[in-house]
């Protein structure tokens, strides 16, 4: 089902978005970011005042639903097959989504799995706005 009115927000606006409010929280040293279509993780950093890495993978809007759906999926797996297991208490992952991809997230991805995996979601709105959800914030909206 296509959307009427929707302002599709593309792969290119989320990951910019998410670069510059990462540099306001204090994420900005060793920053490195792919261009579509490279392998790797989307957004690579490293905390300016710890030795932490975020690792984001973003996707951008799609133009019916379901392509939302197929976006969330994709990234999760992507995040997933990336994630380091030698040193886990030093990496953060992301998923960086338009907020439609990012409420599908809500509901589909259980809290605990995001706890366990250190995993948060990036919501990026039509203003370029970012939300960053933590575990405890999925908790709250599943328990509603």
């Amino acid at each position: 089902m296509k959307l009427k009115n929707r302002k599709i927000i593309n792969e290119p606006t989320v990951k910019n978005s998410i670069i510059q409010w990462l540099s306001t929280k204090g994420w900005g040293r060793n920053l490195k970011f792919g261009e579509p279509h490279e392998k790797g993780v989307d957004i690579r950093v490293k905390n300016n005042k710890y030795g932490a890495y975020f690792l984001i993978e973003t996707k951008g809007q799609g133009k019916i639903r379901q392509a939302d759906y197929n976006n969330f999926y994709h990234a999760l797996g992507q995040i997933i097959v990336r994630m380091n297991t030698k040193e886990t208490t030093q990496y953060k992952y992301g998923l960086g989504l338009p907020h439609t991809s990012a409420k599908i997230a809500f509901r589909l991805l259980p809290w605990r799995i995001a706890k366990r995996l250190r995993l948060h979601i990036l919501s990026v709105d039509e203003n370029k706005k970012v939300t960053p959800y933590s575990w405890k914030d999925l908790q709250k909206k599943q328990q509603i």
